[in-house]
């Protein structure tokens, strides 16, 4: 330990303290004194392997590190590939998504032209309808015209044949019309 001493002392830098009177090695010297403590203070950590110790909590310490920012950089990656699977699931119900509404699109396009097809033929059966009942209103008005003016030609004519024909006449005519009914009936 003195050799210690001895070499510290002498690879100590020259200063104030060298320049005043007086033994450097001496324990009235403050400077020896720090010099001294201050080695016993570095021995006695060497000692009780106080650097050692240090190193190891520093080891300790850095491994905690590494393993944490190991741990991190795998959850880093999780997450990345979370995020991948969340995208592309995203992406997967986008298209599904807009294939659904592109099929909508097209059903509310077919139902629409079913619909206008539909209609189409409601209106051509109304129309066909309302032509059958005009039809038939007309088929009506021309009988009751015809019975009308049947009718009034009969009143006509038996008015006219009245005035015309004489009894004898009248006989002859039904006789006449008795003999055509029993040809044409037997």
């Amino acid at each position: 330990m003195r050799t210690v001493l001895a070499t510290l002392a002498a690879l100590a830098p020259a200063g104030p303290a060298l320049a005043a009177s007086g033994p450097f090695i001496s324990l009235s010297n403050t400077d020896f004194v720090v010099l001294l403590a201050f080695l016993i203070f570095v021995g006695v950590l060497v000692y009780f392997k106080v650097p050692s110790l240090v190193g190891a909590m520093i080891d300790k310490r850095a491994a905690g590190i590494k393993s944490e920012l190991d741990e991190a950089r795998a959850l880093r990656e999780e997450a990345q590939a979370l995020l991948a699977s969340y995208e592309r699931k995203q992406k997967e119900v986008q298209s599904q998504a807009d294939r659904i509404v592109a099929h909508a699109k097209a059903e509310a396009a077919a139902a629409a032209e079913q619909a206008q097809e539909d209609l189409k033929v409601s209106i051509a059966r109304r129309m066909q309808a309302a032509e059958d009942r005009i039809a038939s209103a007309q088929a009506n008005a021309v009988k009751e015209v015809r019975d009308q003016a049947v009718t009034i030609a009969i009143g006509a004519a038996r008015d006219v044949i009245a005035k015309q024909m004489t009894a004898a006449e009248g006989n002859k005519m039904i006789e006449d019309a008795i003999g055509e009914v029993e040809a044409k009936l037997h």
